[in-house]
């Protein structure tokens, strides 16, 4: 579990012991969204300080099937990745992926009933039904180390009826995926148990929100997530709210978070666990960070594209300062050269970069006197 080592105002550092090991907080997870960070092996991630990768069990169910992964061994095994993972629970990819199946099938088919939610695959077309104990099934088979609860992923903006109505179906939700959970990991003892979270919904209805927090608290998970469509501007407000709810001793992780500023902000408000997109997605683009100065600056990092022709004769390194493998040994002009050429290598420079620096940056925040 949880055990703070430091504090300092809000912020905490400290050790998360998980059934694959211990991981250091706060931390960020690389996005291994099909059981890969996208142009990235696993001995990488080790190399520039990965301690957790997070998995997607929407995408993972659906393809190769977490049936085919417990058959190899979990996901563990499957992806070669020996240290923990968490899976989200698919309700989010369920909902934010009806569009697309809208798009190119004619309908999304997300219906949503007390039971569960049914689904169509947005690449297939297929018919699924998702329920709470479903999703920890599915979880349990690919071993992961850390387990979501399934919730409802309400749309911003949302009427206080709808919201209050989502909320009760995601409390009720959890109680059922904690049930179901300890029914299937009974026999295991607590250190070869995954760890169950829950997550807090409520939108921007502050007293919502407290409400979600005080009853999945007094239900009881191993950690407890901060989750929901809220302008970015209004984020740090609703956590706020929700960590004075919250056991001192369990982990807290505001999720699908962020731009580097939004990270230092969160932790400094208590918060120990994030996971993004942006590192990698902004790398394979070629936009690149750099770090200015020490994070107690308001400026204490910038973003460069690449791509811009100045950069075409620039013999120097990315990063003067940063240790990774682009830094180290190619210069601006080359990865200019391998994006302009359109050369798959320059994805994994720029991306392995990006994830060091934000990697660098939570060692950095776990620096406190």
């Amino acid at each position: 579990m949880l055990e703070i080592t430091k504090k300092k105002d809000n912020l905490r550092v400290g050790k998360l012991q998980t059934k694959k090991g211990e991981i250091n907080t706060p931390f960020f997870m690389p996005i291994a969204t099909k059981g890969a960070v996208k142009n990235i092996i696993p001995q990488e991630l080790l190399e520039i300080g990965a301690e957790i990768v997070l998995g997607n069990t929407y995408h993972l169910w659906l393809h190769p099937g977490d049936e085919l992964i417990a058959r190899a061994g979990d996901l563990h095994k499957f992806m070669n990745w020996n240290k923990p993972i968490l899976t989200d629970s698919g309700g989010f990819q369920v909902f934010s992926l009806g569009a697309r199946a809208k798009g190119r099938h004619g309908k999304s088919g997300v219906k949503i009933i007390d039971e569960g939610v049914q689904f169509i695959d947005h690449e297939s077309g297929k018919k699924y039904f998702l329920t709470p104990e479903k999703s920890i099934e599915i979880q349990l088979n690919l071993g992961s180390d850390i387990i979501m609860v399934l919730d409802e992923c309400t749309p911003d903006p949302c009427t206080r009826k709808e919201m209050e109505e989502s909320v009760e179906r995601t409390i009720e939700w959890a109680r059922r995926c904690k049930r179901y959970f300890e029914s299937k990991t009974k026999d295991k003892e607590g250190g070869k148990r995954p760890l169950l979270f829950a997550i807090v919904q409520g939108g921007n209805y502050k007293d919502i929100r407290e409400k979600c927090a005080k009853e999945l608290v007094e239900i009881g998970f191993d950690g407890y997530a901060v989750g929901g469509m809220v302008p970015i501007e209004e984020l740090d407000e609703v956590v706020k709210w929700v960590v004075p709810f919250l056991p001192e001793d369990k982990p807290r992780y505001v999720m699908g978070i962020g731009r580097p500023e939004e990270i230092v902000r969160l932790v400094n408000l208590g918060i120990d666990m994030f996971d993004c997109v942006i590192p990698t997605r902004e790398g394979r683009h070629g936009r690149l960070f750099l770090r200015k100065g020490d994070i107690s600056d308001a400026n204490f990092y910038e973003t460069i594209n690449i791509n811009n022709e100045k950069y075409k004769e620039d013999f120097t390194p990315v990063d003067a300062h940063c240790d990774c493998l682009l830094c180290k040994n190619y210069t601006r002009a080359y990865l200019r050269h391998l994006f302009a050429v359109k050369e798959p290598l320059a994805l994994r420079l720029a991306s392995i970069h990006n994830l060091k620096f934000y990697l660098d940056l939570m060692k950095d925040l776990r620096k406190i006197d």
